[in-house]
């Protein structure tokens, strides 16, 4: 009882002194334990983090270094219009025919546009559809080789250049498939693959896109003891539905999911066409869909592969930057090196040093999640303080100085503005 009784006597007077209750000690106790925790738990995970993204970024480019240095594709940027060679200029009046009725019939039946005009022993056709294109290419060029031009002629031609072409589509399927040794393939499929021969993205060939990225992919999975053959089989067809996706409703991805089905494709191959753009509704079911995904993004970033557009371009900043003022705390943020960076100012009594880690490393993520972006994009989260005092005499009136009489100060030594905590993280 007595040692009961000098328990309570010291904590009432220690109380006295601290002028704290004794929960309210334990409070401030456990709020700067739990302060400390989080904040030492920051540093661990920032450690952590940097290990596992250093050995996997090591491990990552050496796979993709393995896999590009022994993938070389061919590449040429594709154009709206095709251009015929003519023996001279005098057959050009055979080609428009009287009061115009041959150019008429010829751009009837093969649904372009023929442009004869002061090109030298040239003239061009132009269509937005490149078998169409292909076709009047075809037709213009035998009835040009043969020199008879009249208009039941122009029609027969045509018919025959569209059967020509529509072999030539299955022709290219299968050099392809026999290229990538993916036999056996439905006849549908190929000629579907034969189409994208004809078909553009950003001026990159959709046909050649797709034999790269079905290579890339086929020597990351064997790097990796994946099954090559199913890898190039799904980074071939990833874009198979390009072929058709101006004739049916539906993008891309629904019109090949649907072919695949049709014709009995693997499972894995109908992952990677549908969740091949790591769209949050589509799930990634397979490991190779991640394999074709990063091969889509090295062909399609690769340096000439693709024309930009300057809109999209500037549109992709300004999202970019969107984004990472959306984030608590962030004061101003800007894009540059062409987009590659982005750097963001923080506000220095919203947001500690601690905290500068987790904010770069989180609009990294979000950044990752949300946007479109060729390569990757380098996070830089910027904290400074800046201190100013004004400068008086003993008597407390302000001295005048030239300048207006106002005085930064940034530091003892060297009196210059630093940055006082920088963060990186990279997204991509």
């Amino acid at each position: 009882v007595r040692l009961k009784q000098t328990s309570t006597e010291y904590r009432t007077r220690l109380e006295s002194l601290s002028r704290l209750t004794a929960e309210e000690a334990k409070k401030q106790l456990y709020d700067e334990m739990i302060h400390d925790v989080k904040q030492e738990a920051e540093y661990k995970v920032r450690e952590i983090i940097e290990s596992v993204r250093t050995n996997a970024n090591r491990e990552a480019k050496k796979i993709i270094a393995l896999a590009i240095d022994r993938c070389a594709v061919d590449q040429s940027t594709q154009s709206s219009v095709a251009l015929v060679p003519l023996p001279n200029d005098q057959i050009k009046a055979r080609i428009i025919g009287k009061d115009g009725r041959n150019i008429r019939t010829f751009e009837a039946a093969s649904e372009v546009k023929v442009m004869v005009d002061d090109t030298p022993e040239a003239v061009v056709i132009s269509c937005f559809d490149p078998i169409r294109r292909e076709v009047a290419r075809a037709a213009m060029t035998e009835l040009v080789s043969s020199g008879k031009i009249t208009q039941t002629r122009i029609e027969e031609v045509i018919e025959r250049a569209k059967g020509k072409v529509e072999k030539r589509l299955l022709s290219e399927g299968q050099e392809t498939v026999n290229l990538l040794k993916l036999e056996p393939m439905h006849d549908e499929i190929k000629k579907m693959l034969g189409r994208l021969r004809f078909r553009s993205s950003y001026g990159q060939n959709a046909l050649e896109h797709s034999k790269e990225v079905a290579f890339l992919t086929g020597m990351m999975a064997a790097e990796l003891g994946m099954d090559e053959i199913l890898a190039r089989r799904c980074g071939l067809l990833h874009d198979v539905g390009k072929a058709l996706d101006h004739e049916m409703e539906g993008s891309h991805p629904e019109i090949g999911l649907e072919y695949a089905e049709r014709y009995g494709e693997p499972e894995e191959v109908k992952n990677a066409i549908v969740a091949h753009h790591n769209d949050e509704d589509e799930e990634i079911t397979s490991p190779i869909t991640f394999l074709v995904s990063a091969a889509d993004a090295i062909s399609g970033a690769r340096p000439g592969a693709r024309r930009n557009d300057p809109e999209d371009f500037i549109k992709r900043v300004i999202a970019l930057e969107e984004l990472a003022r959306s984030f608590d705390g962030v004061a101003e943020a800007y894009a540059i090196n062409a987009g590659r960076e982005i750097r963001v100012m923080v506000k220095t009594e919203e947001v500690d040093d601690a905290h500068t880690h987790v904010l770069a490393f989180e609009m990294a993520q979000k950044i990752r999640n949300d946007l479109t972006y060729p390569g990757h994009i380098k996070v830089t989260v910027i904290r400074g303080k800046i201190a100013q005092e004004w400068t008086s005499d003993p008597g407390g009136n302000q001295q005048k100085q030239r300048g207006g009489g106002r005085r930064r100060q940034y530091g003892s030594r060297d009196q210059r503005p630093s940055r006082a905590s920088g963060s990186h993280a990279a997204a991509g």
